[in-house]
């Protein structure tokens, strides 16, 4: 098990890793689109895919390294909105995915997605 950790993606609020590879499996933790603040929530929702990406990316991996990912809204009205940002950047590749809807989430953030690739 090796642990990966980037200066490009916001360091862990708490005692757990960016992410963890273990067997040729990256596990990335949830990642917020909060920092540098966003101006819309579609600007939220790509920094927070950037940020799972700098550590994919981190580990040696990039997009389509990705196998699945969970992505977390406060409104699940926001669905359309994450759909659009989530097919410009995979382009034809399409990992699963689950959406879930959350009452609220760590520092006022609006999204968060957590990953699973193949490294």
């Amino acid at each position: 098990m090796k642990f990966i950790s980037t200066a490009d993606a916001p360091q862990a609020l708490g005692h757990y890793s960016q992410a963890v590879l273990s067997d040729g499996l990256l596990f990335v933790s949830g990642q917020l689109g909060i920092e540098p603040e966003p101006s819309s929530f579609e600007e939220e929702t790509r920094q927070a895919l950037a940020n799972v990406l700098a550590i994919v990316g981190a580990a040696g991996g990039n997009a389509a390294s990705i196998v699945k990912t969970t992505v977390f809204l406060t409104d699940i009205a926001d669905f359309s909105v994450v759909n659009s940002v989530y097919e410009h950047l995979f382009g034809s590749h399409k990992p699963a995915r689950a959406v879930v809807e959350v009452l609220s989430l760590p520092k006022g953030a609006r999204i968060e997605i957590e990953a699973i690739a193949r490294i």
